[in-house]
């Protein structure tokens, strides 16, 4: 199993993410991560799929998501081509005693403490999903009471990726 990640630019319409849900869903493919944000021109939005699958499922995938009306672009982010990045928040139980030794591992990561209460701090950490992972294990040690992931988001290195479907 390979895993890949597509960022798509796709029309900013009512029903897209459902269409391009949709697609997988009917077809019993699973999503792994999904991100969905408008671009700077406000009628693109850009999609960014994580899946799983043989070459051939992964092809058969590309092929369904490029027959979408409303898919205006596919690309493949491939790791030496391109930046992805993760955002994580987690809440972690911290008593005065063990407040620094919890700042102490944010700030290896260069975490951010963006919520400090009584008995917990809240990081945000953001990097590509490796450190993300080896931050969460390093926290393993501390009673995690909560943590969310963005998934995966990303694009292609370089400029020129969408000018061409832009009209000024």
């Amino acid at each position: 199993m390979r895993k890949m990640v597509l960022s798509l630019l796709v029309d900013n319409t009512a029903g897209v993410l459902s269409r391009v849900a949709g697609l997988f869903s009917r077809r019993g493919y699973n999503i792994d991560s999904l991100t969905v944000g408008e671009t700077e021109k406000p009628q693109f939005s850009r999609m960014t799929v994580v899946v799983s699958g043989d070459d051939q499922i992964l092809e058969q995938i590309r092929n369904q998501l490029q027959k979408l009306e409303d898919v205006v672009e596919i690309n493949e982010l491939e790791t030496d081509e391109s930046v992805c990045r993760e955002l994580v928040l987690v809440k972690v139980h911290a008593t005065t005693k063990e407040r620094q030794a919890v700042i102490s591992v944010a700030d290896i990561f260069r975490a951010k403490i963006v919520d400090v209460a009584p008995e917990s701090l809240m990081i945000e950490l953001t990097g590509n999903q490796a450190k993300v992972d080896a931050f969460i294990k390093l926290l393993d040690g501390f009673q995690i009471l909560e943590f969310v992931r963005t998934g995966i988001t990303g694009l292609v290195r370089g400029s020129g990726d969408i000018a061409e479907f832009i009209e000024e």
